[in-house]
């Protein structure tokens, strides 16, 4: 996976120092006694699939927590995850699809579908954007980038709009986290388990409902 620099790091040398954080973020007692919980509600026991040819965002955060919730049959589930957060951000050409497998009557599994943003002129905005991710590939180029800050010490001061952790949400304020004045994420595919906004405006939303497995990618 090929990276852009800007700020003097590689994506995949910033993968590679944010995986152990999020194993060990979860190995701490699945993160539930020490209150480091991500989204600000219980998730699903379904993950979602999002791609995206362009993310551009603001003020980049990222941190190790856990997203809690039950699984399909209604039992207690933790999922290690990295919180990505943004000020602001336009994404482009947006696809998101999650399967929901046999469906009762139906015996099948459906997929469901969402797309907007597919003109490059009319992206889709969002701003106090948080993604708990599990997975993520893509191209990455960051401005000023500061890998190893304290969690709780996220936001700059010099940056007024910035943002840190979650509102609403706990983490091990001296845990390992990373900031970044931009990021440009190019060719995304990412497995997510929540996703939180202050606004989140779709341009040209699409909602389409298929009958076996259908995702993004």
């Amino acid at each position: 996976m090929s990276s852009q620099v800007r700020g003097g790091t590689r994506w995949k040398r910033f993968a590679l120092v944010m995986v152990p954080s999020v194993v060990a973020t979860a190995a701490v007692g699945v993160g539930l006694a020490q209150g480091a919980l991500a989204a600000s509600f219980s998730v699903s026991g379904q993950s979602f699939k999002v791609s995206t040819d362009k993310l551009d965002g603001q003020d980049f955060v990222q941190y190790g927590s856990v997203a809690v919730g039950k699984d399909l049959e209604g039992n207690d589930a933790s999922h290690a995850v990295a919180v990505s957060g943004f000020s602001s951000a336009t994404i482009t050409n947006m696809c998101q699809s999650v399967v929901t497998p046999k469906v009762p009557f139906i015996g099948k599994s459906v997929s469901l579908e969402l797309t907007a943003g597919t003109n490059p002129k009319r992206p889709v905005e969002a701003t106090n954007l948080y993604l708990d991710v599990s997975q993520l590939d893509a191209d990455a180029d960051f401005e000023n980038i500061d890998i190893g800050v304290a969690a709780g010490s996220l936001k700059k001061k010099d940056r007024p709009n910035g943002i840190g952790i979650q509102p609403g949400t706990k983490a091990n304020e001296n845990g390992f986290a990373q900031r970044a004045d931009r990021a440009v994420l190019t060719k995304v595919e990412q497995t997510a388990w929540a996703t939180t906004a202050g606004t989140f405006k779709l341009s040209d939303l699409k909602l389409r409902l298929h009958t076996g497995v259908k995702e993004c990618f």
